[in-house]
């Protein structure tokens, strides 16, 4: 299936390792351009040495705290004096933290707000202008929380959800510039955010981290953990040529956990 992505442009948002990272590397794989972000200018460097050896599509970074306006300002500006374009934007941010509801202070709840839901109403505000160009695609990373609330999250059950809300409505808003808005939640996937909350909950049960991870593969239907390679290809996949009808909807990658419909 031809994705058409060779020559467009797309900026994926913490994209120093992990999810981020692995999207970063399957558009390049692809031949489209890339803006890395993310907040490790050392992570960043290193990733963007990688990727560039493996295509000829344009790949460099920018460091950015995306809970700070500015930043997210110089880092469209960037887009625009050296890539003049944007096609597909991802939004991604790391996991606030893990604990139940009287865990958490008014700080973390700020925190977590503006890491986890106001950095995506700004980053698309001012990439807006870019995108309506030709039209384009926008994907907001969440959770699998999404569908099914996790225990000892939430702060990411309750602005993952809010992910949600924003990518349907901008669905319906955007539309009239051929703007696709769709929400991806991962499951249990293999990454360092998955490892840290494994560690945490071991902690919590007395267990190994061994013994942990085996409880959670159990409760997967295909008893493993997904790949970061197996998400970013769905990513890829919705920001295509390929995908010309479908907005305003969420996906999970999670091997079947979520038993909701």
């Amino acid at each position: 299936m031809e994705l058409g992505l060779k020559g467009k442009t797309a900026l994926v948002v913490a994209s120093s390792q992990g999810l981020g990272k692995a999207i970063a590397k399957a558009y390049v794989q692809e031949g489209t351009n890339v803006l890395l972000a993310s907040r490790n200018e050392e992570q960043l460097k290193s990733v963007k040495v990688e990727l560039s050896s493996i295509g000829n599509a344009k790949v460099d970074y920018i460091c950015c705290d995306i809970t700070n306006l500015n930043d997210i300002k110089k880092m469209v500006e960037k887009l625009k004096s050296d890539y003049g374009s944007l096609d597909i934007l991802i939004n991604n941010a790391g996991g606030p933290p893990a604990g139940g509801f009287e865990d958490m202070t008014d700080e973390q709840w700020q925190n977590s707000f503006e890491l986890n839901l106001l950095s995506y109403i700004r980053i698309i505000r001012e990439a807006l202008p870019l995108l309506k160009q030709n039209g384009g695609k926008i994907i907001n990373i969440a959770s699998s929380s999404i569908k099914e609330p996790i225990p000892g999250l939430i702060l990411s059950n309750t602005f993952r959800t809010g992910i949600v809300g924003l990518s349907k409505s901008l669905a319906l808003e955007l539309a009239k510039y051929n703007i696709l808005v769709n929400t991806v939640g991962p499951g249990r996937i293999a990454t360092d955010r998955v490892k840290h909350l494994d560690e945490i909950n071991a902690k919590k049960q007395g267990l190994s981290l061994e013994e942990m991870e085996e409880l959670e593969k159990q409760s997967i239907p295909l008893k493993r953990y997904g790949e970061p390679e197996e998400f970013a290809n769905i990513v890829v996949f919705l920001t295509s040529t390929a995908n010309s009808y479908v907005t305003g909807s969420s996906f999970l990658v999670d091997g079947g956990k979520i038993k909701s419909i």
